[in-house]
Order: C-alpha cells, then sequence, then structure tokens
C-alpha cells in the first residue's frame, strides 16, 4: 500500500483583472494556503475478497463519496487515458461521469461541488483506470472566492495521482516535501487544465499554471512570463464572503466597453501600464528599509490606481467598498482581486508595519462578519512527499 501526500497553492490577481480579457497585461501570484491531498493506492483485491472501490473524502465538508470497480468499469467502460498524455473528457464521457455523480445523493445545499466531484472521477480514471485507492482533501482557501480553489484542487489531486502512477518516476522514500522536475510539473499542469475545463467550462489555464509553478506570472494574450519578486510582500486578503457570478461580471465590462469604447479603451491601456509597471517594481532589487518602504508605497499607489480602474468597469460592490473604506483608517492600501462583485480583496501589509495595527484592522473587519486571511505573496507551487 503506497499513500502519497500533495499540497498546491491558491492565487491571486495582483493586478490587470478584466482588463485582460480586452488585451492588457496582468500579473497573477500564487499564495501559502493550500489545498491538501493525501492519496491512497491499495493493493488489488484476490478475486475471492469482491470488490474494490474507489474513494473521495472532502474532510472540511464531512462528505465520502465512494465508487465500486465494477461500477466504474459498467459505466465507463474499458479504456482509459494514458497517464503520460492529458485528454480532453469527450461530451459523452463527460455525461457518463455525470450520471455516476449523481448517484452519489450530493446534498442540494452543496450540489454546486457536482463539477469538483465529476473533475476528480475523470482525473482519477483517466490516470488510475479503476484500481482501488482513496483521495482525501482538505483547504486553506474559501471555496468560490476568486482564489484560484478550483484550480489548487486539479492540481493538488493530479499531482498525488500521478506520483504514484507509471507516468512520473520519484523516489518514494522522501518523507520531506519535495518538487517534480520541469517537466514532470508541465504534465501535471495539462491534466489540471482538463480538469479545470471540467469545473469551469473555458479556464484561461492562469490559475493552474499559477498553482502548478508557483511564483509569479506576468501574462497578457495568452503569453505568459514567469516573475521573480526581489523581496518579500504581505498581504491581507479580505474574504467578503458575497458570492458572485464571474461570467455575468465579465459580460458586464464588455457591455461597458461597448457603450463607452473610447473611454474604456483608455481605462484598459491605463491597467495595462499599472501591470507593467507593477511587474517592474517587483522584480526591482530593494536593499535596506528605505528603498523596501519605498517600493511598497509604489505598490500601495498602483494598487489604488487599479481599483479606481476597477470601479470604472463597474466591477466594485458595497462589501469592497466597505473593506476599502475601513483599511484606510489604516492608511493601509486595497484592491479586490479577481472577478469582483464580492470575493476577495487585498490589502498590502507593509514590512514595517507594527503587528498591533494589523490585529486592529482584523478585529475591524472581522466584526464586519468579513473572513481575513494572512498571505506570503509569490510562494512555492506543488510539492509532493510520502508518508
Amino acid at each position: 500500500m503506497a499513500e502519497v501526500r500533495a499540497r498546491a497553492p491558491g492565487k491571486i490577481i495582483l493586478s490587470g483583472e478584466h482588463a485582460v480579457v480586452h488585451g492588457s497585461t496582468a500579473v497573477a501570484a500564487a499564495i501559502d494556503l493550500y489545498t491538501h491531498v493525501s492519496f491512497r493506492l491499495d493493493s488489488p483485491l484476490p478475486p475471492e475478497n469482491g470488490d474494490g472501490s474507489v474513494e473521495l473524502e472532502l474532510k472540511d465538508m464531512a462528505l465520502v463519496f465512494s465508487w465500486s470497480s465494477s461500477r466504474l468499469k459498467e459505466v465507463l467502460g474499458d479504456g482509459f487515458a494514458d497517464s503520460s498524455t492529458p485528454v480532453s473528457c469527450s461530451p459523452g464521457r463527460i455525461k457518463s461521469i455525470a450520471a455516476l455523480v449523481e448517484e452519489q445523493n450530493i446534498p442540494e445545499a452543496k450540489f454546486w461541488l457536482s463539477s469538483g466531484v465529476s473533475c476528480f472521477l475523470y482525473l482519477y480514471t483517466s490516470i488510475h483506470g479503476y484500481k482501488r485507492g482513496k483521495v482525501v482533501v482538505t483547504s486553506d482557501l474559501p471555496l468560490g472566492s476568486g482564489l484560484g480553489s478550483s484550480a489548487s484542487f486539479c492540481v493538488s489531486v493530479a499531482g498525488a495521482l500521478l506520483a504514484l502512477s507509471d507516468a512520473i518516476s520519484v523516489d518514494t522514500s522522501q518523507t520531506e516535501w519535495f518538487k517534480f522536475s520541469k517537466n514532470e510539473l508541465e504534465l501535471v499542469n495539462r491534466w489540471a487544465f482538463e480538469g479545470e475545463k471540467i469545473i469551469h467550462g473555458k479556464p484561461s489555464g492562469i490559475d493552474n499554471t499559477v498553482s502548478t509553478f508557483g511564483g509569479m506570472i506576468q501574462f497578457r494574450s495568452g503569453e505568459l512570463t514567469h516573475i521573480k519578486s526581489s523581496a518579500p510582500l504581505r498581504m491581507l486578503i479580505t474574504n467578503t464572503k458575497v458570492g458572485r457570478n464571474t461570467k455575468a461580471l465579465v459580460a458586464g465590462v464588455s457591455e461597458r466597453a461597448s457603450r463607452h469604447p473610447d473611454a474604456m479603451a483608455s481605462v484598459f491601456t491605463a491597467v495595462d501600464f499599472i501591470s507593467k509597471e507593477l511587474s517592474a517594481i517587483i522584480q526591482s532589487p530593494a536593499q535596506d528599509d528605505i528603498s523596501i518602504t519605498a517600493r511598497e508605497e509604489k505598490i500601495e499607489e498602483l494598487m489604488e490606481m487599479n481599483q479606481g480602474l476597477l470601479q470604472c468597469m463597474g466591477v466594485s460592490h458595497a462589501a469592497i467598498e466597505m473593506v476599502l473604506r475601513t483599511m484606510l483608517k489604516y492608511k493601509l492600501a486595497s484592491k479586490l482581486t479577481g472577478a469582483g462583485g464580492g470575493g476577495c480583496v487585498l490589502t498590502l501589509l507593509p514590512t514595517l508595519l507594527s503587528c498591533t495595527i494589523i490585529d486592529r484592522a482584523i478585529a475591524e473587519l472581522d466584526s464586519c462578519g468579513f473572513q481575513c486571511l494572512k498571505a506570503e505573496v509569490g510562494g512555492r507551487g506543488l510539492e509532493i512527499c510520502f508518508s
């Protein structure tokens, strides 16, 4: 019996959300909040012991899903993909997987989990066929709040499954966290992207790439560049707990752009300059407290400018504005991250900021019913260890 653990980070968009759809540059980064997966592949059962099963436990929600190997084979047929070659899930297979998920009687209040469970079944059966095994998932990330929780799920599940497959050869005696090679990470990323397609339909591929490789990336019109921060960056992430419809928000920005083409073109151009400047500042060296403070002040200004432009696009929200006003009392700069209309807000925590001020700001946000998470920006990507 082999057991592997995997963890993959969530992400934030530091600048450029929405405008990136209209050709502007955006900057995204991994954060040190993870989805954790443990995967145990059981040895095959002797025929007299009957059927084995594939099990998924979502520990945070106290939910367990289980399918017998014979049921999977009956519904999905004999063939499954070669784990070294990711393939898209065909419409027919998606339908069959959805039927298997439906049999699990997911509580109505949690029906939104169905696409994630379908994604798991697709990844599992594509990489391991119908072998007996159990996957347990926990997460530091609030779900559906724009912090890349679904990509983090796809990457950590794909990483754990591949670690015990023929596609990747690793030393299973390693009990410390380690990273796969670049080629192996590329393979995980391609599988995770196929999983994201089941959850989101047409994902950009940015979330799974940041989660797989970690660090920071600058992207524009499908082109992606890895960038390296010269000094640590800390953010307070405030989850407003206001749900939103990303598709509707994206459509709303496009409609505004068609009503005011010239004005909105200027907004998108300004965002493009902000992202490029932010990227340059992040990469510029900062040796001492004075230069670190000057660097952070520039980042704060750019964040505030980007937030103003997001307001011009019509994607802010009363809850977001409440977080911004609260943080301004403590002279801290913030912006929404992701789709807006709710979701999460980023606040830069300067290096020399006292813990007392941070604690007071968090206490005030908590009292408004928001959830606060502290995060290091630009951290490590997917990591694996064996237990």
